[in-house]
């Protein structure tokens, strides 16, 4: 990865928003600060005002591991486009799949979630993923050997989607954040995209994107398919003031 901040950075990026984009963007991590508790998370006002005008701009959507109805009221502003579950849920659009097939999951959650309280875990139930929590776990070491513990071994037809201090399980056979990214240019008649992800989740987007695409991951130390990265969270704002700078929006 190249920094996005950089002069080769910024000229993709210019060069990128001359076209007709779609801006796409993850949430936990990258437009809400990372919390200890899932339902804490909220896109800071300040931020929620720049994505808004963006949105005057250019088609914006939100790519999630939440759920639609979870992120929607936490974003602040009314993107174009909410994509969740991991790329299971896309607007308009019926699931494919039977989120039946998580219940054999959901029952070893169940007959876990005593020992995971008590290890200061989550578990999380999204209808079409499951979620394993354990940032606020006190003992990382032994909170991420039980979390891997209960989603291996996974009954066929599920996968698991490793993401930062959480784990995460999803049907096999629905389309990932790559997919519906893809799909979403596709939809809003766009010509190319940017996306802004911070976690492994977002990779099935990096590797997918074709070429004249600007991704990019909110960290400097990861390997990852992104072409470029953002020093750390608190370097949104300006990224998304440089937009606007360059889409002729003005400052926010």
């Amino acid at each position: 990865m190249k920094p996005l901040f950089g002069a080769q950075g910024q000229r993709a990026l210019a060069a990128v928003l001359r076209g007709q984009p779609l801006l796409a963007f993850d949430f936990d991590g990258t437009l809400a600060p990372l919390v200890d508790r899932p339902e804490q998370a909220r896109v800071p006002a300040a931020l929620a005002r720049r994505l808004a005008r963006l949105a005057t701009l250019r088609p914006v959507a939100i790519v999630t591991g939440r759920a639609v109805a979870d992120v929607t009221g936490r974003l602040g502003f009314t993107p174009g486009f909410v994509v969740g579950n991991h790329g299971a849920e896309f607007p308009g659009a019926p699931p494919v799949h039977d989120a039946a097939a998580l219940d054999p999951l959901r029952r070893r959650f169940q007959a876990a979630a005593a020992i995971a309280a008590t290890a200061g875990m989550q578990l999380e139930d999204k209808h079409y993923s499951l979620t394993v929590h354990f940032r606020r776990a006190p003992d990382q070491a032994a909170a991420r050997a039980l979390a891997d513990a209960l989603v291996a071994d996974l009954p066929p037809g599920l996968r698991m989607v490793p993401g930062s201090m959480v784990r995460n399980v999803v049907l096999a056979q629905a389309p990932d954040k790559g997919d519906a990214v893809l799909a979403l240019v596709a939809r809003a008649a766009c010509d190319r995209a940017v996306f802004l992800g911070d976690d492994d989740n977002d990779e099935s987007v990096f590797t997918k994107a074709p070429a004249g695409w600007l991704t990019a991951r909110v960290a400097t130390d990861a390997r990852s398919a992104a072409g470029y990265y953002l020093g750390d969270y608190a370097s949104v704002p300006a990224l998304l003031d440089r937009m606007l700078d360059l889409l002729g929006g003005g400052a926010a």
